[in-house]
């Protein structure tokens, strides 16, 4: 198991950036006051580790947040993504620089490819690496990237992905491509820890809430953790943001690691990266 240690605690990526494993997802989060007052409030829990995206619609208050925060830039690590319509050589770059103008940002930390676009994501991923080479980005990555579809890029790329952001729940572990990734030296990121807020409904985690003294949402990101696999709850409720962080005082037993990943159903509570339409 990876080394868990407070909420400013960092997994090395392959190229030897520092990536915070527990950040603020801002998906859903109205762009203005509202996502402009989470990160305040994230930040100052101690999150250090912000995930928006262009689709997102919020980018501008991400950066507002960022600026207000009181917190020096180099400390905290800011991700975002291209979107699908955007993707391809020359309209990714373009892409980018329209996000870090939102962003007000001169540097990202990681920027990722959304959905694996058919005929485009090779493209999209060629322009990656010319703004890592061009030291735009500390770190570059995909989303929603399946075992082919990670095969396929590496079949011509010449920068590994350092990172594979997934839906990763109880119910959806994926094991294999898991494992494939972290062989190939890719960090695994969980998106949608908490199954669009079904996990709430599970007895077994009723349960383990009991045994742990802990919320459903704490054992679950724990969870996440303790698999090495780095988590970004989204809220943009105060008391959410808090409770969330509320996870560096307890263990998951190894026996209750082992039951809650045999859970796996295969099951998907958002788009399927082999069958999107948007």
């Amino acid at each position: 198991m990876k080394e868990i240690t407070d909420i400013k605690g960092t997994f090395k990526l392959h190229n030897g950036v520092e990536m915070p494993y527990f950040g603020l997802g801002v998906y859903l989060s109205k762009d203005g006051e509202e996502v402009v007052n989470a990160i305040k409030w994230a930040v100052d829990a101690g999150y250090r580790h912000i995930d928006t995206a262009a689709i997102y619609n919020n980018e501008d208050g991400v950066g507002r947040g960022i600026a207000e925060c009181n917190t020096p830039r180099e400390e905290l690590f800011v991700v975002s993504k291209v979107w699908n319509t955007d993707q391809g050589f020359d309209t990714t770059l373009k892409a980018f620089d329209q996000s870090m103008e939102r962003l007000n940002l001169d540097v990202l930390d990681l920027y990722l490819v959304h959905w694996p676009v058919n005929g485009k994501y090779k493209d999209t991923w060629r322009a990656l690496e010319r703004l890592y080479n061009e030291k735009r980005v500390r770190a570059i990555g995909v989303s929603n990237f399946m075992q082919h579809h990670l095969d396929d890029l590496l079949s011509t790329a010449k920068v590994v992905p350092m990172v594979n952001q997934m839906e990763f729940h109880p119910y959806l572990v994926q094991q294999e491509l898991l494992d494939y990734c972290i062989a190939k030296g890719i960090q695994y990121e969980a998106w949608s820890p908490l199954m669009q807020g079904k996990i709430f409904k599970l007895d077994t985690f009723k349960a383990l809430s009991k045994k742990y003294n802990k919320t459903i949402a704490q054992i679950v990101l724990r969870w996440d953790l303790q698999n090495g696999v780095i988590t970004i709850p989204k809220s943009s409720k105060k008391e959410r943001i808090i409770s969330n962080s509320d996870i560096f005082d307890f263990e998951i037993a190894t026996e209750d690691m082992t039951y809650l990943n045999a859970m796996d159903r295969s099951k998907r509570f958002g788009p399927d990266p082999d069958n999107f339409d948007f």
